[in-house]
């Protein structure tokens, strides 16, 4: 993959994070306080706690950071694959926001989340 096509994936992924956050701020009772620097950006829960998401170009990498552990991601065969085969981003992403957020949550590669 090139860098300029890691770019525009890995910009896909965020802004879909970015707009499943306001989506389910919009349409629960969660909060999520969700704040972008660059390619950086940070979710806040009520609780005070945090996951962070942020882009690493050289590697063509997306990292995780949450509660339960950081994570790399690498695109594998059309998603976003843990670097150690522990899984699909979304759906690791959904499993922490949902531990730390205290509500089930389920975000997706498309602009459209749910919750459960």
């Amino acid at each position: 993959m090139t860098d300029l096509e890691f770019l525009d994936r890995a910009e896909s992924l965020l802004q879909a994070l970015e707009s499943q956050c306001d989506l389910f701020n919009d349409r629960s009772d969660v909060d999520i306080d969700n704040q972008r620097v660059g390619g950086m950006v940070t979710l806040t829960f009520a609780n005070r706690s945090q996951i962070i998401v942020n882009l690493q170009k050289p590697l063509q990498e997306v990292w995780l950071a949450a509660r339960s552990g950081g994570y790399h991601y690498r695109w594998v065969d059309g998603s976003w694959q843990d670097t150690k085969g522990q899984g699909e981003f979304f759906a690791a992403l959904s499993r922490d926001a949902s531990a730390q957020a205290g509500l089930a949550l389920d975000f997706h590669p498309g602009s459209v989340a749910k919750q459960i």
